[in-house]
């Protein structure tokens, strides 16, 4: 069912529908895909009165602009970001009334790289494997919007949330991420280990929803031949052959055949949703696996 439409005036660099993610499909080499700042999506839904896995959008860098053919309420969470109503300038991180035919305008981040934009009802795509989310490895799940896509929202059954105080963690200026060593990381130096316990990467312009990749500091392999493709899971730390450290995102794939030094826990990555090219980032603490 459906309680209207949302007109797509301006798509900016990059928006897509997340949810929560497409579980359970990783034998089939299908990413787990989903909001990369889940903390973000699940804010902006309560907001506005949804589930927390109701479809939301998530834009990167530029915002977005759209127009609602009846009214709603919506919330913009995230990277902070100027937000306008008929270029009237209204709440961010709060319950925001649009009337039918407003224009809602989510403008460049003033810090972060990814806000997103819950809408009373959520966004209404047909799911493809139990998710409406986009996915830009596998390409499932519908394409990034574009100027003059229409997208249907569903019928509000919640009440908008309304607080003094939001819980919300800004874009870091450091970006620190623990990890847990292994499974593969006797396949490089004691130096490499010591290396990315210890020194400061940057996080490269070749970033996206796929991975966070790394400039930097080499890490040295001890063991150089190939290795067979591997099942991946997201926060896997991949070391390719030029040595980068990469940190495997939501629409990552569910194998590879590069080393892996070290994960990062899953309920740390939200932070590298917000990580703009050239943040500073740190490896630490890191954590040893206990060898039998």
């Amino acid at each position: 069912m459906s309680g209207g439409k949302m007109e797509v005036i301006r798509a900016g660099a990059l928006t897509t529908i997340q949810d929560l993610g497409r579980f359970g499909h990783a034998s089939l080499g299908v990413p787990r895909s989903g909001a990369l700042d889940q903390p973000a999506h699940r804010l902006a839904n309560r907001l506005v009165g949804n589930p927390v896995d109701a479809a939301t959008l998530e834009t990167t860098l530029t915002g977005v602009a759209v127009r609602v053919t009846q009214a709603v309420v919506v919330a913009v969470t995230g990277a902070p970001a100027p937000v306008r109503v008929n270029d009237r300038p209204a709440a961010w991180a709060e319950p925001v009334y649009l009337p039918a035919g407003a224009v809602l305008s989510v403008g460049t981040v003033t810090s972060g790289l990814r806000s997103y934009i819950a809408v009373s009802g959520g966004i209404i795509v047909p799911p493809v494997l139990g998710s409406r989310s986009t996915d830009l490895l596998s390409g499932l799940g519908p394409a990034p919007l574009r100027d003059g896509d229409t997208v249907a929202v569903g019928v509000p059954g919640g009440r908008p949330m309304r607080s003094d105080t939001v819980a919300w963690q800004a874009p870091p200026s450091e970006l620190v991420l623990p990890v847990l060593l292994g499974p593969r990381d006797d396949w490089f130096t004691r130096a490499a280990v010591d290396t990315l316990a210890s020194a400061r990467f940057w996080v490269s312009s070749k970033s996206n929803r796929i991975a966070l990749r790394t400039d930097g500091p080499v890490l040295e392999r001890a063991v150089h031949r190939e290795m067979a493709s591997e099942g991946m899971v997201v926060g896997a730390i991949q070391v390719p052959p030029e040595g980068k450290p990469v940190v495997f995102l939501a629409d990552s794939p569910t194998t590879g055949g590069y080393p892996v030094i070290g994960v990062v826990p899953e309920n740390r990555l939200a932070a590298a949703a917000q990580a703009v090219p050239g943040l500073p980032v740190r490896f630490g603490p890191i954590h040893r696996r206990r060898r039998i």
